[in-house]
């Protein structure tokens, strides 16, 4: 089990650390990035994030010395949180194609258009995307049980907020009034459970 912990340690520091760089990266400077198009966009981008995890995994030593060993109950509590993360992608997937998950409407809106999403589970939340990477980022962390990897899935709860921030101010942009409606109804992530 120690080894497992190890590794999921360091796949969660090594990937979710640089990935929540990606919207902050790009949102803010969208129209800079939309002028050199997806492919290069995407090429600088992953290319400085894949460098940035390369940086991570070379550093491994230092910010995996420490690990508190394996606990069951929170061995249970993070397979929890991961089957509910697993729960979510389905309803999910039902709505976020691969273009839209890779922000290729963000990044060409003529050429990928899309519609507002409303319906299924973003009747119920705006962010349920971040909701199921947070659940799934914690589950991992609450298994593998070392201080890197609660400081990575600390650092994902304002960094999602940060995230959801830049993406609705994205969203106003381009649906105006229509997502300001949505934005009244919907809350971001806690939904409202009405009688």
């Amino acid at each position: 089990m120690d080894a497992v912990r190890y590794y999921i340690a360091l796949i969660l520091v090594v990937t979710m650390l640089p990935m929540l760089l990606v919207w902050p990266l790009i949102h803010p400077f969208i129209s800079f990035w939309r002028r050199l198009g997806p492919a290069l966009t995407s090429a600088l981008v992953w290319s400085f994030l894949g460098l940035i995890g390369v940086g991570l995994f070379l550093a491994r030593k230092s910010w995996l010395a420490v690990d508190f060993g394996t606990n069951y109950v929170l061995v249970v509590l993070g397979v929890l949180l991961e089957a509910a993360s697993i729960w979510l992608w389905g309803p999910l997937h039902r709505y976020l194609s691969f273009t839209t998950m890779m922000g290729l409407p963000e990044l060409a809106p003529q050429k990928y258009p899309t519609a507002l999403i409303t319906g299924g589970i973003y009747s119920w939340i705006r962010h349920p995307r971040y909701v199921q990477i947070l659940l799934f980022i914690w589950g991992y962390a609450l298994i593998a049980n070392y201080p890197a990897a609660y400081a990575t899935a600390g650092l994902w709860l304002p960094g999602v907020l940060i995230i959801a921030r830049l993406e609705e101010k994205e969203l106003r942009d381009r649906y105006g009034a229509a997502y300001e409606e949505y934005c009244r109804r919907v809350p971001r992530f806690v939904p409202k459970f009405r009688g």
